[in-house]
Formats: C-alpha cells, sequence, structure tokens
C-alpha cells in the first residue's frame, strides 16, 4: 500500500462534520460575495474586488481551513528521540514519540520521516526542507487521548554519507464525538 498516494474518494470518505461546516461557510461567504458583486455591478472596480474576493474565498478559504481545523482538532506533538546509522547494512534505524494532545482519540496517524542534506550554508539548507533526498511512512492505529507512543522507524535502503537533518510529523485522523 502506498501511503502517498491520496485519491479523492478516500479524501471524501474521511471528512467529518466539521470540514462540511467548514466548507458550507466557505461557499456561503462565496455565494455573498458573488451576490455583492452582481449588486454592485455599476461599479466596475468594486464588482471586479468582490468577484475576486469571493474566488480566493472559495480556493484558500477551504484548502487553509481545512488544514488549520485538522490541526486544531487532532493535535499532535512528535519528536525524534534517537538516529542510529547501521554499520553492517544500509539502514537507519529512528527511535521517535508521539503525543496525542488532542480532545479527541486518533484512529490512525500517518507518521512521516524526511530525511534533508545538511550543508554549512544555511540559505541552501531551507532549501533542501522542501525536498528531502529520502522520506519514510507508516502508519499507527487507534491513539488515545493524552497517550505517548514510542516509535520505531527503518529507512532502507540508505546510501548517503554526508551530513543530513532528520524530521518527523504525523498527519492524525479520528472520529469525533
Amino acid at each position: 500500500m502506498n501511503l502517498d498516494n491520496i485519491d479523492i474518494q478516500s479524501f471524501l470518505d474521511n471528512l467529518i462534520l466539521y470540514d462540511y461546516m467548514l466548507f458550507g461557510g466557505v461557499f456561503v461567504l462565496f455565494i455573498l460575495f458573488l451576490i455583492l458583486a452582481i449588486l454592485l455591478r455599476k461599479r466596475f472596480a468594486l464588482a471586479l474586488v468582490f468577484v475576486l474576493l469571493s474566488l480566493v474565498t472559495l480556493i484558500l478559504g477551504s484548502t487553509i481551513g481545512y488544514i488549520q481545523l485538522h490541526k486544531y482538532l487532532f493535535k499532535n506533538t512528535t519528536k525524534v528521540v534517537s538516529h542510529k546509522k547501521l554499520t553492517f547494512t544500509n539502514a537507519v534505524i529512528i527511535n521517535a514519540t508521539l503525543t496525542n494532545n488532542s480532545k479527541y482519540n486518533f484512529e490512525n496517524c500517518k507518521i512521516t520521516v524526511s530525511m534533508f542534506k545538511l550543508t554549512k550554508n544555511r540559505y541552501k539548507n531551507y532549501l533542501f526542507k522542501f525536498k528531502p533526498f529520502k522520506k519514510k511512512s507508516i502508519l499507527q492505529y487507534d491513539i488515545q487521548k493524552n497517550e505517548k507512543r514510542n516509535i520505531k522507524i527503518i529507512v532502507e535502503p540508505f546510501t548517503y554519507k554526508k551530513d543530513y537533518n532528520i524530521s518527523i510529523k504525523a498527519d492524525c485522523k479520528g472520529k469525533l464525538k
């Protein structure tokens, strides 16, 4: 199972009540701004501003709203505890922790480890964060409120010889009661 490819059907299947409320509110604002643009059609510049505002609200409001809503509802903390490059095998073992800081239980969490090149140039290091040279994802299930779970991730094959950085993040989902 490839965890990096998410299709539209699985996205729609995993929507919760708050997502529908968010998308409904964004759609109402979109319609409201379009109605204002129609009412102010004699003032072309102002009508154009409302049309653009409605499109920006529809696109950015739903996207950023969804991301921020899920960050708030399914708040978690991840931390790399240790990592060790194995000597006789091309692999790295990463020990990490995942803590559920939310008010809700998580049904599943997709935990992604990314590895970045590391140089002495801080600007290059910033750019390398956007394109990791190695990624690995795993799933964890049934994480209760305030539970702290130890995680071990093995990244292989790992043949990079120079300095590198490791980051870890978790995208958690659950059903709200």
